[in-house]
């Protein structure tokens, strides 16, 4: 530092030195104020962002709560039908937890309940004639730190509600208290975290509720009975509360699969309608569940399911994060609907299904005794004859072979259909037919170019199947919450369905694993990454 008398005994050289110091440190002090500046920028955007979350999750709590004060009036409910009131008040009961618990987190405390909330009645014991397992936990070493042995001067005894098919059991948590006389210094085995903070429910009951629901279509108020034969009335209220409440913990390993799903080139897309309930009408309409999965040909076997109001392709170009600045450009295989164009624009190729082009054709001859389709059907079954040998081998293999021998039969099959369009009559269904094919014939032979491209779509078909035995359970709460829910789920457990897992075990391993998994390594969860606990010690 130099003094006002300094100044005057220095000479040009130390006086230029001592100025560029100078310009140095404040130069340091602007950037050091920069760096200062930007941080609470950053704090105040992270900040506004997060209150804007809590005011859209409040905002909509209060619609879902009114909505579930109006589900329970009988002017309400007299427009619907008893199954329709039981799954609308079930999906509200759902919606209501998965929001509290969202709130919960976005402020990280249990702001979200409300008072009424905890002025609820205090919770019932367990049925006192259910079979219990008693688990003692003590501390790992009752020594205290001063030396002295600690004596035993209490417990604290909590239950949980386990469940096997038709077999409730109560699992006894005995957590004994140790105190040490000379410094009184107290040690318990701590609380094992769990899914569902102080929650009644074991991991493998939530897991049997969310099976049953999600794979094998038993809608709550089903379930309500079934356990109620098994020795336990639950009400549906609260097993809609445990769905909504497991929904929002499952959901960022939800995300971590469909980044998983995004990371390969070749996808399966295809959509099917299920029916919604708006509580505004009391009618139903057409939703879709949107289902995307890597191919048969793929070690990794994945499928995400996408719930939306509409049948746009914007639900497409959303999935694929077309808008965003990583859009994905693989190869996509559909059916021949329209809506699927929109992702050509971005990059994407579509490639298109050879059995649905067969199927008009089959239709033709199945319904009419038509020698057109009949012919058709010959070419088209030469084709599928030819891959059917080709799924064990590599792709460059599976390319070679179909270029020497699929393209010869396409090329046959397209001049034969430029043929027959010149004799048909126009209108007729054989010409709907034919131009089904040429139309898209690019789309419908890319498969020929890329041995990783399937000839068919019947890969994603087979994984929308299950939702479609399952319609009559497809009726939702007026906001998207509930079908995003239920298609965040099925996209677990039938991912771990065609990893060969039974989605039961896997279910239940992930919701016990969970609550203390980093959420570095939430990809090991994955279906096809994942292995019970047990054996990875």
């Amino acid at each position: 530092m130099i003094t006002s008398q300094q100044l005057d005994s220095l000479d040009p050289e130390q006086m230029r030195q001592a100025m560029l110091a100078l310009m140095s440190e404040l130069s340091a002090k602007d950037e050091q104020l920069r760096d200062k500046a930007d941080e609470i920028a950053r704090a105040h955007r992270e900040a506004a962002f997060k209150q804007n979350l809590i005011d859209k999750l409040t905002h909509e709590m209060a619609v879902l709560k009114r909505l579930k004060f109006a589900a329970t009036s009988e002017k309400f409910r007299s427009g619907l039908s008893a199954e329709q009131t039981s799954l609308l008040e079930e999906t509200l009961d759902g919606d209501i937890a998965e929001v509290t618990g969202e709130i919960e987190r976005a402020t990280g405390n249990n702001k979200g309940k409300d008072k009424k909330d905890k002025e609820q009645p205090k919770r019932q014991p367990l049925p006192a004639h259910l079979p219990r397992r008693e688990m003692r936990h003590e501390p790992e070493s009752t020594v205290c730190s001063c030396g002295c042995q600690m004596k035993r001067i209490g417990q604290d005894v909590s239950e949980k509600l386990d469940y096997e098919p038709g077999v409730f059991t109560v699992e006894h948590h005995v957590r004994g208290k140790w105190a040490c006389a000379n410094c009184e210094k107290l040690v318990q085995a701590p609380v094992a975290p769990h899914i569902i903070d102080k929650g009644i429910p074991t991991a493998g009951l939530l897991a049997q509720v969310l099976v049953a629901k999600f794979l094998d279509h038993l809608p709550l108020y089903r379930q309500e009975h079934i356990f109620q034969r098994a020795g336990m009335a639950i009400a549906r209220s609260t097993l809609a509360q445990w769905v909504g409440e497991c929904g929002a913990q499952l959901q960022p390993l939800v995300d971590a699969l469909e980044a998983e799903l995004l990371r390969h080139d070749v996808l399966h897309a295809d959509e099917t309608p299920v029916a919604m309930l708006k509580p505004g009408n009391k009618k139903t309409h057409k939703a879709y569940i949107w289902s995307y999965c890597t191919t048969s040909f793929n070690s990794t076997k994945a499928v995400v399911f996408n719930f939306a109001e509409t049948r746009s392709g914007e639900n497409v170009r959303r999935f694929l994060g077309q808008d965003s600045d990583t859009p994905w450009k693989g190869t996509l295989v559909t059916d021949g609907y329209s809506g699927y164009n929109a992702t050509i624009a971005k990059g994407v190729t579509a490639a298109n299904c050879m059995a649905h082009a067969r199927r008009k054709f089959h239709e033709l001859w199945a319904n009419h005794g038509s020698k057109v389709g009949e012919q058709a059907l010959r070419y088209f079954q030469l084709l599928f004859k030819i891959e059917a040998k080709l799924g064990p081998l590599p792709p460059d293999e599976r390319r070679r072979i179909r270029k020497r021998k699929s393209r010869r039969v396409a090329a046959l099959l397209y001049k034969w259909l430029l043929l027959q369009r010149q004799q048909v009559p126009p209108g007729s269904a054989t010409i709907k037919a034919i131009d089904y094919s040429l139309k898209r014939w690019p789309a419908l032979t890319r498969y020929i170019e890329d041995g990783d491209v399937p000839i068919s779509n019947n890969w994603v078909e087979n994984q929308i199947r299950p939702i479609a035995l399952g319609r009559g359970n497809w009726l939702f709460a007026g906001s998207l919450r509930a079908g995003k829910r239920a298609a965040a789920i099925m996209s677990l457990v039938h991912s771990a369905r065609i990893n060969g897992h039974d989605p039961y075990a896997y279910l239940k391993d992930v919701l016990e694993r969970l609550p203390t998994h980093p959420a570095s390594r939430i990809d090991d969860l994955l279906p096809h990454r994942w292995q019970p606990e047990f054996a990875t010690h």
